[in-house]
């Protein structure tokens, strides 16, 4: 665990997210969210000031892992808090709001998101960031580079206010919606400027 505290994100009346300090280009966002007085930790990076504000939220529910490669510290904060370790959950969350919308089922990438209708939340790993080095030119949400070609059309189904990142802060409001169309609709014809801008970076 780094020394370097986190920074906290994403403050919404069901949750909020931190960013891990280290490696700082990569932005490494994670997110508490409470449901009746329990709280679920999606992609967590230990941090101690993140953990006991999770604490303040209620009862521990469990931990969900989106991306199959990115463990992070989910099974070390699983065991600490005595609750079940969710690892790419395809067949969902048991107990849970959350509906999951499969990103990718690939044997080196397996990807799923996890979408909340009552609170209109989207939680998304890998697939989508605000990071820079997803970003095109003018782009607020960016579809993951290597994803940029296939990008996760099911994930234009739903219509939400707060869309979390693994990478980077969420966006949040009426614009919410819109940045994550856009995303997914352009992904590909933007990969040309998506280049450019990586490279003037």
């Amino acid at each position: 665990m780094s020394s370097v505290a986190a920074r906290f994100v994403d403050e919404l009346d069901c949750g909020f997210g931190w960013i891990a300090p280290e490696p700082a280009y990569m932005r490494r966002a994670s997110h508490a969210l409470v449901v009746e007085g329990r709280f679920w930790l999606v992609d967590p990076v230990a941090d101690d000031l993140a953990e006991e504000r999770a604490r303040a939220l209620g009862e521990p529910a469990g931990v969900i892992q989106l991306v199959d490669r990115h463990p992070r510290d989910g099974a070390v904060l699983a065991r600490r808090f005595g609750v079940p370790l969710h690892v790419v959950p395809f067949g969902g969350v048991p107990d849970s709001p959350f509906e999951v919308r499969r990103i990718v089922r690939m044997p080196l990438w397996k990807e799923v998101a996890l979408w909340w209708p009552a609170r209109r939340v989207l939680a998304v790993g890998d697939a989508l960031g605000t990071v820079r080095y997803f970003r095109a030119p003018g782009e607020v949400l960016g579809v993951h580079p290597l994803l940029r070609p296939f990008a996760p059309l099911g994930l234009a189904e739903v219509e939400p206010e707060h869309v979390l990142c693994g990478h980077g802060w969420g966006v949040h409001g009426p614009g919410a919606a819109l940045a994550l169309r856009e995303a997914l609709a352009t992904s590909r014809r933007r990969i040309p400027s998506w280049f450019v801008g990586l490279v003037r970076r």
